[in-house]
């Protein structure tokens, strides 16, 4: 077995060690006493007592004068920590092959403990790497009671919680066999196995003895049960203590995947055996005592020499390093001080010299590291089935350095609570479970998880993001803004380069029939002022698309507001004109005469609303800003004091309000003069059209906020251009023989000749003629108009002609 192995290991090395020249230089042999604990802490303190006694007797009567220097073993954690404690009182050094409790790292407690493999933190960490490598997040775990397993299972427990593994259950098996309730306690552990059948792997540090009574009791379970050997296989993680061992049926309880100790060329040790094999059928041999054809003799009758040294390499290899590193040290110790004398030498200085020495063995140089251990890393195998036992084959190394496993059959073993969670769902824990025990949900909106198995999901940047149920990644946000190849802003931009075209072309028509009756009559000099002022406000209705930026939000609306209040302006002078003319009073209108400034008049409108703007953009200036929405970034100008926009809005109303008041009371003048109907028409246009903008641009939000705006503009603007323009536009183009002053007279007689008729009709009616004034005497001077008769109608000749002369004039 594989203490016989680990005997005749170190027999083989004394005896190495003793013939290399290292010790023969300095004329030192090492001896060997070997004492079995028998696997009990009783038995081995004993021995340990025997070992350190000053003067003791062996079964050949022969005294040893002092005790030993150095002890090598044990191989069980629980024995090698009462040993330790035993040695540390005289500090005699103690080096381990197998005991991997990682408390025996604690050089506080045991300063005088080796070993020549790692702790099992080390080991844990290794299976942990496993275990979330092939992603087995729900396991089990079996241990020993005792120092080892406990160790081993805090250890475990501190690594599974920080890598998302989780632990379903902890059996605890017996530490002995002799135990009083072990086939009761190997019943429930496996009966616990048996009822978590999601529980796929299952990680132990338990003995070799105890797992055989584990796997033979889960087939009972099984057979019992009814159940196919498949309910009770697993995939076993398999510790050093019992991952070397030979099982028959191996095939029954699944795979096994063991962690072995770093092991070297084992092919001396072999020949060694061979040596002892060929040497045990002779009555004497020089190179062969009878404890050790003994020890030979105990290995025989197991197992055959060549699958007992495969299968307990490691442990060849540990205890040979473990003689190494003795011999070393006492070679270096001697080399300082004599070593012949007895009792010059004590433990405590071979023990300081293990600490800093640096031993060879196989060309490899090696050092103890500040826990007195030497970690070399791990073999992983995998049991193999062969004639129904098993081989165990090496599939891969593990080292803090190189982490690397390989298995073609296992990737499809699955071992977890829960299924995995998809990207764009996170999991929720119910209270009081297992983290690994869980429920997927998905994301909520604006949230996402872009890996497997995420706690919680990540959220988006709002300002820029946004994410729907479930995602997996977040969307940037799109810019929207009434943009340039929008439909509806093209069309929009056609009709303003159209106004544009328009009024420029109107004005170069007027400008070059300048003197004509038409263009006379339709202002003169200020067609052209509100002409450019449409084409301003043309422009104006432009900026309205596009991305918004600082200096287009401030310009569009100040451009609109002083150009369009310049056209009205101008036309409220028209109405005014026709006003005084024709509707005032005598008495009033030499008052009103001297009043009238039309330049004056346009400039002092103008100004007020130039104003208004200035105060805006002083004080509470338009802006561009960004309309965060739920999937969008909405692009718009902010005309920072809708109170500065409604009244350079309500400024305009009003102006346009006066002049269709004027308008209308002049509406039924001559054709050719009268202005009056269009200005009526136009004004009323331009009130509905603002008077529908103000709950529409109230109520309406989004990216084609600025387009309404935009329609309201260009109805205003045409609405002039058509009005006013475009029927002098054809009388100059196309009736060209009605745009002379011949027409424009024949049509104030026809006029005033139905204006004296209807004067007559009215006198006749009144009885008699109470002036004196012959009504066919009347006279109509050139230029006068209907209005002008009608007044004149019953005055003295005198004054009547003076009136109509100066409003002939006026017109």
């Amino acid at each position: 077995n594989r203490s016989v192995i680990r005997a005749l290991a170190a027999i083989k090395a004394v005896q190495a060690v003793n013939a290399a020249p290292l010790m023969a230089n300095a004329n030192l042999t090492l001896g060997l006493w070997i004492q079995d604990s028998c696997s009990d802490v009783g038995t081995a303190l004993r021995a340990t007592e025997e070992f350190t006694r000053e003067e003791t007797s062996n079964s050949r009567n022969s005294k040893r004068k002092q005790p030993i220097m150095a002890l090598i073993g044990a191989a069980n954690s629980e024995i090698s920590v009462a040993v330790a404690r035993q040695l540390t009182l005289k500090k005699i050094p103690q080096i381990s092959y197998a005991s991997t409790a990682a408390i025996l790292s604690d050089k506080s407690r045991f300063p005088a403990f080796f070993r020549t493999i790692p702790n099992d933190q080390h080991q844990t960490g290794a299976m942990v790497h496993l275990l979330s490598l092939f992603n087995w997040s729900w396991v089990g775990m079996v241990i020993t009671d005792g120092d080892y397993g406990r160790s081993a299972l805090d250890s475990f427990l501190s690594q599974t919680a920080e890598n998302r593994i989780c632990v379903a259950f902890k059996s605890i098996l017996p530490e002995s066999i002799v135990h009083q309730n072990i086939h009761d306690e190997i019943r429930q552990v496996a009966m616990t196995i048996y009822n978590n059948p999601k529980v796929k792997v299952i990680v132990s540090f338990a003995k070799p003895t105890m797992m055989k009574y584990l796997f033979a009791e889960l087939r009972r379970q099984a057979s019992a049960a009814g159940d196919s050997v498949d309910a009770v296989r697993r995939v076993w993680i398999a510790s050093d203590s019992w991952s070397s061992m030979h099982l028959d049926e191996a095939e029954e309880i699944g795979h096994v995947i063991g962690f072995h100790f770093k092991t070297g060329n084992t092919e001396s040790f072999s020949r060694f055996l061979s040596r002892v094999e060929a040497a045990s059928g002779e009555r004497e041999d020089a190179d062969s005592s009878p404890e050790l054809k003994r020890f030979y003799g105990m290995l025989r009758r197991e197992e055959g020499s060549a699958l007992v040294v495969e299968l307990h390499r490691d442990a060849v290899f540990s205890v040979e390093m473990a003689v190494r590193a003795i011999a070393h040290a006492a070679v270096k110790l001697c080399q300082e001080q004599d070593c012949k004398t007895p009792g010059a030498v004590q433990p405590w200085q071979l023990l300081k010299a293990l600490w800093t020495e640096v031993f060879e063995l196989e060309g490899k140089r090696y050092i103890f590291d500040k826990t007195g251990d030497i970690n070399l890393g791990y073999d992983v195998c995998m049991w193999r089935v062969r004639g129904g036992g098993n081989i165990h084959e090496t599939v891969a190394e593990y080292h803090p350095h190189n982490r690397s496993f390989t298995s073609n059959n296992l990737g499809n073993i699955v071992s977890r609570c829960s299924n995995s969670c998809e990207p764009g769902q996170f999991k929720k824990t119910a209270e009081g479970q297992h983290t690994c025990c869980y429920e997927c949900i998905n994301c909520t909106e604006n949230y996402y998880s872009n890996h497997t198995d995420m706690d919680q999901c990540l959220s988006c940047d709002t300002d820029s993001e946004w994410a729907p149920g479930g995602s997996t990644a977040c969307i940037p946000k799109q810019e929207l803004f009434f943009c340039w190849s929008n439909g509806f802003a093209i069309v929009l931009l056609v009709f303003s380069a159209l106004g544009i075209v328009l009024a420029l072309l109107t004005s170069a028509l007027f400008l070059h029939w300048r003197q004509t009756p038409v263009v006379r009559a339709a202002g003169g000099p200020l067609s052209q002022v509100i002409l450019y002022s449409l084409t301003v406000s043309f422009i104006s209705a432009m900026l309205f698309v596009g991305r918004p930026n600082s200096l287009q939000c401030k310009a569009r609306q100040v451009l609109f507001g002083i150009s369009f209040t310049v056209c009205v302006s101008c036309i409220l002078v028209k109405s005014l004109q026709i006003l005084l003319a024709f509707q005032f009073n005598p008495a009033l209108q030499d008052v009103l005469r001297k009043l009238y400034k039309p330049y004056v008049i346009v400039t002092a409108c103008v100004a007020v609303q130039v104003a208004t703007c200035i105060s805006w953009l002083v004080l509470k200036s338009p802006f561009n800003h960004v309309i965060n929405q739920s999937t969008t970034l909405l692009q718009d100008c902010h005309e920072g004091s809708y109170i500065a926009f409604g009244v350079m809005l309500g400024y305009i109303a009003l102006l346009a309000f006066v002049c269709f008041v004027c308008a209308f009371k002049c509406r039924k003048l001559p054709q050719q003069y009268n202005e009056a109907r269009f200005i009526t028409f136009s004004m009323l246009l331009y009130l509905m059209s603002w008077l529908l903008f103000i709950p529409i641009y109230v109520t309406t939000s989004g990216v084609y906020l600025p387009a309404v705006e935009m329609v309201v503009i260009l109805i205003s603007n045409y609405g002039i251009l058509s009005c006013h323009f475009f029927p002098k536009c054809y009388v100059i183009l196309f009736k060209k023989d009605k745009n002379t002053r011949s027409a424009f007279r024949k049509t104030l007689y026809e006029y005033t000749s139905k204006s004296t008729l209807s004067i007559s009709s009215c006198e006749n009616g009144a009885g008699s003629n109470s002036s004196g004034v012959d009504n066919n005497n009347v006279e109509i001077k050139r230029g006068a108009t209907p209005e002008c008769t009608v007044n004149c109608t019953g005055l003295n000749q005198d004054s009547r002609q003076r009136r109509c002369l100066r409003r002939s004039t006026s017109i």
